[in-house]
């Protein structure tokens, strides 16, 4: 071999080298994976279970849609105190605190005796399970380097994959073979191989440096995301009624007061001021609005298919598969991706398509259009949706300093989190009223007298149902059209030159 040919050579080297995570990292990254895999499964699980738990508490799905709405309204709440939390505790106490709630939260669930019980202990589940995410994407980022962010990141859509997959189906089945009761005991299991795997592998760590917690704003922050979602679901008629109105509009104000004092004090519970930098802004509110659209209308699917269509939860469960499987492939091609490319081609294309897939899905909803033809846009829309999340978080937390990787991860989730929630309670709220707009009067009692239907009167129903559905369908559409404009806002830069955060761990 020559001289002149051994330089290239140890180069190569280094850079493949420098191109997979060491067998820590690797490690690290499984744990996390394997916590985010169990939050995400839980959820893709209850939706399914939606209509089933109705049915047998005797409630109506406004009331039931709070198992889902209250617990991702307890991510929302509890994920402020994240990024405190970490630096006070380190993050590997804090990850196995919050596997505990959650598994916690889940026994009791799995043991509810009504609607009331089964709602709170959904709301312990998500005050562990909205600590899991914020806490895994910290130890990830920190375990590698911003040359790499975007394949480590790309990890956390592994469980987007595998959940979504097998949830919806494992979920079904449950449901009609089984119990209900086994969505949530389902996480037993997992939770314990969880908690010991994280024990034996997650770094020890004291945290960083400890700051004062800012309990003002906290106690502004997190009653007022709890007011202003619980305002928003609030099914008490028209949107603008009292009972509706008067939560939101003290939840406005509380939260309004919270941006005010995060902007005007020296530790703010939450860093606001990383919002004055585009690099991070734009893929939060691309996030944002994204998320709002998109999170809140797959929650109504379950029950297009069940409500109109009169799939079993086992069925609802398999029509899924093709759209998760378009969601979490391109997830993991995209993360990868946005190492090599510009974050906001990427970004912008998924967008593009996602709101594309899914006004071609909109268009088509009916009581019976043929399933090829709506799988066929799902998967558009799964696509677009596997470009845009990943590749936006990963945008987001290469664009701060390490000393900001906490709060930065943190607000992300938030901004995940609340955007999800808002989704859920407004496309709930739209389509109870688009039902009482489409449904004769026989039905005037919404989702809770259609529940009560034999199969031939709901038949009736189903092309009234349907028109109810592809109304509220296209508000979703709106908002994802929307979040084409902070889109555009992406860098468009190769993220090729960023100087390492630390040395990764071997």
């Amino acid at each position: 071999m020559s001289t002149a040919t051994r330089p290239a050579t140890a180069g190569t080297t280094a850079t493949a080298a420098a191109a997979a995570p060491g067998p820590r990292t690797a490690a690290v990254a499984a744990v996390v994976a394997l916590g985010s895999l169990m939050t995400v499964l839980d959820t893709t699980i209850v939706n399914v279970a939606l209509n089933r738990l109705a049915a047998d508490f005797g409630a109506p799905l406004a009331t039931i849609q709070w198992v889902t709405t209250g617990y991702t309204l307890a991510l929302a709440t509890v994920t402020p105190v994240t990024a405190w939390a970490i630096g006070r505790f380190g993050t590997r106490r804090l990850y196995l605190t919050a596997l505990t709630l959650f598994v916690l939260g889940s026994a009791l669930a799995g043991a509810a005796w009504d609607a009331p019980s089964l709602i709170a202990f959904r709301v312990l589940q998500g005050l562990g399970g909205g600590m899991v995410m914020p806490v895994g994407m910290t130890v990830l980022v920190r375990a590698s380097d911003p040359a790499r962010t975007g394949r480590t990141m790309s990890v956390l859509g592994i469980p987007v994959l595998i959940g979504p997959l097998a949830g919806p189906v494992l979920g079904g089945w449950l449901v009609d073979e089984a119990s209900w009761r086994w969505v949530f005991l389902i996480n037993l299991p997992l939770g314990a191989l969880a908690l010991l795997l994280a024990a034996r592998l997650l770094p020890r760590d004291g945290g960083g440096a400890r700051r004062r917690l800012d309990l003002p704003g906290l106690l502004m922050l997190s009653p007022g995301l709890a007011a202003l979602i619980y305002g928003l679901g609030a099914e008490r008629g028209h949107p603008a009624a009292a009972a509706g109105l008067l939560p939101t509009l003290a939840g406005a104000a509380l939260v309004t007061g919270f941006v005010v004092r995060a902007l005007t004090t020296r530790q703010p519970l939450i860093d606001l001021r990383l919002l004055a930098k585009r690099a991070f802004a734009a893929p939060a509110a691309t996030i944002a609005l994204f998320g709002c659209g998109y999170f809140g209308s797959m929650l109504l699917l379950p029950l297009y298919y069940q409500l109109v269509r009169g799939q079993s939860a086992t069925d609802v469960g398999l029509l899924g598969i093709p759209q998760a499987l378009a969601t979490g492939i391109t997830m993991q091609l995209s993360g990868r991706l946005s190492d090599r490319f510009a974050p906001g081609r990427i970004v912008v294309t998924g967008t593009v398509l996602a709101a594309a897939g899914f006004l071609g899905f909109t268009l088509q909803v009916a009581a019976d259009t043929p399933y090829p033809h709506l799988i066929a846009a799902l998967v558009v829309m799964g696509t677009g949706v596997g470009m845009t999340l990943m590749p936006a978080m990963a945008a987001a937390t290469r664009s701060v300093a390490p000393a900001e990787v906490p709060a930065a991860t943190t607000l992300v989730t938030i901004v995940q989190q609340v955007s999800g929630s808002v989704g859920t309670a407004l496309m709930f709220l739209l389509l109870t009223g688009a039902m009482a707009d489409r449904l004769p009067a026989t039905a005037t009692g919404g989702l809770a007298t259609v529940q009560t239907l034999d199969g031939a009167a709901r038949a009736a129903l189903a092309p009234h149902l349907a028109h109810a559905f592809q109304d509220t369908y296209g508000w979703a559409v709106a908002l994802l059209t929307l979040a084409l404009l902070p889109a555009l806002l992406l860098s468009r830069r190769t993220p090729g030159n960023a100087k390492p955060r630390r040395t990764p761990t071997p």
